[in-house]
C-alpha cells in the first residue's frame, strides 16, 4: 500500500479531518479554480460520466464527496426524482447549498453533511451513486467503496470519476509539468492554502489507478467493472454495477 498522503501532514488529526478541513478552507474560491485550473475541461468530463447512467435512468441518486455540487447539477439531465449531495466539508456545502437555491433545484437536489465510509442511508436505497474527484481523498479506500455498494440496489450502478496519470508522450509530460508546478503556483495564490493544491498532484500520484482499482472495485463485489480513459489519461471514468 502506498503511504497515506495528507493535505496538511499534521500527525494529530486523521486524514478524513485534514481533508475536510482543507475543502473548508478553499470553498469561497473552488468552483472558481476548479474551472480555470482545468480549463473548463472537467465539465466534459462530468457529462461523460453522467451519459454512463442514461441506460439506468435513475429515480434515486447519490452524489458522494459532491462539494458545491456540480457533479450533482449534471446529474439532473437523466431527470431523477431525487439526488443528495454528501460532502464531508462544511463549507462545500454551504456554497453548495446556496446554488441550488439560486438555480431553484433545492427541491430535487439536497445537500447533506456525511462521512462516506460511514453512509447514513438503508441498504440499498440508492438507483445508482457518483463520485467525481473524491474516492482518492478517502482515508479508508476498501471501506468507503464497500459503503457505496452497499446503498446502491441490485441492478443499480456506480460511475466514479478520478484523476489518473498519462502515459503517452506530450500528455504525460505536459499535465506532469502543469500540475506539479501551474496548479500549486496558481492555487495558493488564488485560494490563499499554500497546501491545498499541492496535495492534488500528491495525491494523484498515489492513487492505485487503472487495472489497480478495478482489482480492489473487484474484490470488494462490484461487477461489470469497467475504465474509459479521458483526455489521454488525464482522468478515468470507472463503472462497476451491483448484482
Amino acid at each position: 500500500m502506498p503511504t497515506e498522503v495528507k493535505p496538511y501532514g499534521n500527525q494529530d488529526k486523521s486524514k478524513k479531518e485534514e481533508v475536510a478541513e482543507m475543502f473548508n478552507n478553499i470553498s469561497h474560491r473552488y468552483d472558481f479554480l476548479n474551472h480555470f485550473l482545468s480549463m473548463g475541461i472537467d465539465k466534459l468530463w462530468r457529462k461523460k460520466a453522467v451519459k454512463k447512467l442514461q441506460q439506468l435512468a435513475p429515480k434515486k441518486i447519490l452524489d458522494i464527496a459532491t462539494g458545491t455540487g456540480d457533479f450533482a447539477i449534471s446529474l439532473l439531465r437523466l431527470k431523477p426524482d431525487e439526488i443528495v449531495g454528501l460532502d464531508i466539508s462544511k463549507g462545500m456545502l454551504e456554497v453548495g447549498i446556496e446554488k441550488m437555491k439560486a438555480k431553484k433545484i433545492d427541491h430535487i437536489i439536497r445537500m447533506q453533511l456525511g462521512d462516506s465510509e460511514n453512509l447514513p442511508f438503508e441498504d440499498a436505497y440508492f438507483d445508482a451513486l457518483t463520485v467525481a474527484f473524491g474516492v482518492r481523498n478517502f482515508e479508508n479506500l476498501e471501506k468507503g467503496l464497500a459503503e457505496m455498494l452497499r446503498v446502491v440496489r441490485p441492478g443499480g450502478k456506480i460511475v466514479i470519476l478520478e484523476f489518473s496519470k498519462p502515459k503517452k508522450f506530450p500528455i504525460k509530460q505536459v499535465f506532469g509539468f502543469y500540475s506539479k508546478n501551474i496548479i500549486p503556483f496558481l492555487g495558493k495564490r488564488i485560494s490563499k492554502d499554500e497546501k491545498a493544491y499541492a496535495y492534488l498532484p500528491e495525491s494523484v500520484a498515489a492513487f492505485p489507478e487503472g487495472e489497480a482499482f478495478l482489482t480492489i472495485l473487484k474484490s470488494l463485489g462490484y461487477q461489470e467493472v469497467n475504465q474509459e480513459l479521458v483526455s489521454g489519461g488525464i482522468a478515468t471514468i470507472y463503472s462497476g454495477s451491483k448484482q
